[in-house]
């Protein structure tokens, strides 16, 4: 179960943010091959200065993502991932390639649940 999470430091349109969770699962699920039906989108939205990135300029919003997926994940695939992302952050969100910080980290599948 994928745990894709985007912290940003500006205000969103909630149609915005409606569009960019089914892009973002129908991309991960393009990319990684799988369904769309585990896939747990987070959007956290901060004040303008909640969120510090030591590159970027001051007056500019940023986008943090930590992308939690299983194990096992090719480097192409993450790197086509990643790619595709930041791509969409500065589509829906307006916010330029050089003021996104992106992590990955994995675990065995067995580490990710639903109600079962």
């Amino acid at each position: 179960m994928p745990y894709l999470q985007f912290d940003v430091n500006k205000k969103l349109d909630g149609k915005i943010k409606e569009k960019f969770i089914n892009f973002i699962q129908i991309k991960f699920s393009e990319i990684m091959e799988t369904g769309t039906s585990h896939i747990a989108v987070c959007i956290k939205e901060f004040p303008k200065n909640g969120l510090a990135l030591g590159l970027k300029k001051k007056t500019h919003f940023v986008c943090f993502m930590n992308l939690d997926v299983r194990g096992g994940r090719s480097n192409k695939k993450k790197r086509d991932l990643v790619k595709c992302y930041m791509k969409a952050i500065t589509k829906y969100f307006g916010i330029s390639q050089e003021n996104q910080y992106l992590t990955f980290t994995s675990h065995p599948g067995n580490d990710f649940n639903t109600y079962e």
